[in-house]
């Protein structure tokens, strides 16, 4: 859930805050794994792994070195300082690939539409998560409350309805409690655990990766499709790495070390202790390792944990959105700001109430959360291995590492993210085909977006003309264009083209304000732009003529309202030449009618798909924060 910089260096109690924050947002999704992770380790494969001493040692041992080595030193450690101006996740990594010095163009597009596939497996993990999170918490009332096993699927139903409804009110009074509700819930497992390695701690010696080797030579077919199910013990990586830029790498460092994977360990170890005294608990060794008598809190409490968890994807996956939009890989979508004191914090519409069918589906489809985890693996899989392969990429092209470097970073993340995508690769056919349907479906719908997006932009740059040349003529037009009183703003994607709406303005109406102010919106592949650094003027050769062009340039993370920022640039000394109000100012949108032809280039039923996807964009002046009392929309229309 990426949002904006946090200013540094932070003062000691700001510090401490972000911490608890982190433990709030960050950790939601891995800190709920131990609900539901062993369960469907001893289920997968109709009880493959057996609860005896060698095999509940060997699978405790892959667990604390899988989540060692994959959270602890690939993300904290090594993947969050590939930060991108303090912004993380794999569209960070997308950026930088794309600033990367990198010699064959085909190999730089293989890169990033490899990114891109990892961004679309985002959406089929966010789809799932909150499914299997509250399904496997409200689970619980089968172990306190047998009598109540009927309601478990409408409970959940009700609480995910309630989760998504509420979306559009904004993150930020729940986002309150987060942190306070996530220490408990840590605590809750440390404790939980703690208690059983107090009276049985023999579980201790898991702690060496012998037990692992182990149990892979002994068994290794069944060692191999374990690791499907272990790697529920790492859901929620990326989040470490994705909301780097809200709070800083050192506090998800510290809450990570200090509180999160202590008390995952204890927790899991306390589950291994559990099952090797009694095996049948492995039927639910979560909440049979809760007393009696704090089952039923414990389900509450598991409840709030999961929504956390539920709420930090789904937030995810409106940041996530954002992001394409403003890197032009989605067409614009209504994308609402719920805080006027934090940018990051968003919802958009269509991906809420998309999220909340395919959870629903999912729910009643699967009717478990064990059966949901084996549709689960294969996308976090996927987005793991993505990042590994992008920040390798970056150490290399971008950090001028050496080879042996990169190498080593192969070896060390490359191959055992290749190891964990195979074993859930046996997912696919009972259930695992969803996300990876789901990601296929995003991906062909951002890669025609952005390919489309470049031959409609080519065939409109032939269309518009040069504005150099425009300019010219208008100044050697006898007799001149009859001029209007007032400021015209027009809106156009390039600086070097002249805006659809102001040629049909000359050519059809003969007639143009005053003072015409051409307005091109850049989006960086950085995720902030200063306000000093946002605007360019040019008076296009001619000064104090009634035409000029502004360029402002927002990072992919800034919220694009053009008209206050040519605000604050008309009050900044240097900004704006032209003085003008844009608040009372007349805006020109070209309205660009979009018909597919025979013409060479993409498949017709791409050219289909991206026009469908045009005409469901977001109204440019909506998107750009425009007065629309104030916009006049011209038509033009662009066969490609």
């Amino acid at each position: 859930m990426p949002a904006p910089r946090v200013p540094a260096p932070r003062p000691h109690a700001g510090q401490a805050a972000l911490t608890l924050g982190a433990l709030g947002v960050v950790f939601g999704d891995i800190g709920t794994s131990p609900l539901y992770a062993l369960q469907a380790v001893f289920a997968a494969d109709d009880g493959a792994v057996k609860p005896t001493q060698g095999d509940v040692y060997g699978i405790i041992s892959l667990v604390v070195w899988s989540v060692t080595l994959i959270v602890s030193i690939k993300f904290v450690t090594f993947i969050m300082r590939a930060d991108n101006h303090g912004e993380g996740g794999i569209m960070a990594l997308v950026a930088a690939v794309r600033r990367a010095g990198i010699q064959r163009p085909w190999v730089k597009a293989a890169l990033i539409a490899a990114g891109l596939f990892g961004v679309a497996l985002f959406y089929g993990d966010g789809m799932i998560t909150p499914a299997i999170s509250v399904l496997s918490a409200v689970e619980g009332i089968e172990i306190a409350a047998p009598g109540l096993k009927d309601f478990v699927l409408p409970f959940t139903i009700a609480v995910l309805t309630g989760l998504f409804a509420i979306q559009r009110f904004g993150t930020e009074i729940i986002g309150k409690v987060f942190g306070p509700v996530m220490v408990l819930w840590f605590l809750v497992l440390a404790v939980a655990g703690l208690g059983r390695l107090v009276h049985h701690p023999d579980i201790l010696r898991a702690l060496s990766p012998s037990y692992a080797v182990e149990f892979f030579t002994s068994h290794p077919g069944i060692a191999f499709i374990s690791l499907g199910s272990v790697v529920l013990t790492v859901t929620g990586a990326e989040a470490l790495y994705a909301d780097m830029g809200h709070f800083g790498r050192k506090p998800i460092s510290r809450a990570w070390f200090l509180v999160v994977f202590p008390a995952l360990m204890i927790n899991y170890m306390g589950q291994g202790s559990l099952i090797l005294d009694q095996p049948s608990a492995i039927s639910s060794p979560f909440y049979l390792l809760i007393p009696d008598w704090a089952q039923i809190p414990m389900v509450v409490l598991a409840t709030l944990a999961t929504l956390i968890a539920s709420q930090a994807v789904i937030s995810g996956a409106f940041s996530v959105t954002r992001q394409a939009v403003q890197l032009g890989f989605l067409p614009r979508l209504s994308i609402r700001h719920t805080s006027e004191d934090e940018i990051g914090q968003v919802y958009v519409p269509a991906v809420n109430w998309g999220l909340f069918v395919a959870v629903l589906g999912l729910v009643i489809g699967f009717g478990s959360s064990a059966k949901l985890a084996t549709a689960y693996g294969i996308a976090v899989t996927g987005t793991l291995l993505i990042d590994s392969i992008l920040f390798l990429v970056v150490v290399r092209a971008l950090w001028r590492k050496p080879v042996w470097m990169v190498v080593a970073g192969v070896v060390g993340f490359v191959t055992v993210d290749l190891l964990f995508l195979a074993a859930n690769a046996t997912k696919i056919l009972h259930g695992g085909w969803f996300p990876l349907l789901i990601g296929a479906i995003v991906f062909v719908l951002l890669t025609t977006w952005d390919r489309g997006r470049g031959e409609v932009t080519a065939a409109r740059v032939q269309a518009e003309g040069p504005l150099q040349e425009f300019v010219d003529r208008m100044h050697a037009l006898v007799p001149p264009v009859k001029r209007l009183p007032g400021v015209g703003i027009y809106l156009n994607p390039s600086r070097d083209t002249t805006p659809l709406a102001l040629r049909v303005a000359v050519d059809r109406i003969h007639a143009i304000h005053e003072e015409v102010v051409i307005v091109t919106v850049q989006t960086l592949t950085v995720p902030h732009v200063p306000g000093a650094d946002r605007i360019v003027f040019d008076h296009l050769g001619y000064d104090h003529d009634g035409y000029s062009h502004v360029t402002l340039r927002f990072g992919y993370l800034d919220r694009p309202d053009v008209p206050e920022a040519l605000a604050l640039a008309r009050r900044t000394p240097g900004g704006l030449e032209v003085d003008f109000n844009p608040y009372h100012a007349t805006w020109f949108l070209s309205q660009i009618t979009i018909v597919p032809d025979r013409s060479p280039g993409m498949a017709r039923w791409r050219k289909a798909l991206f026009v469908a996807m045009a005409r469901n964009a977001a109204s440019p002046a909506d998107y750009f924060r425009l007065p629309t009392e104030r916009v006049v929309t011209m038509g033009s229309r662009i066969a490609f």
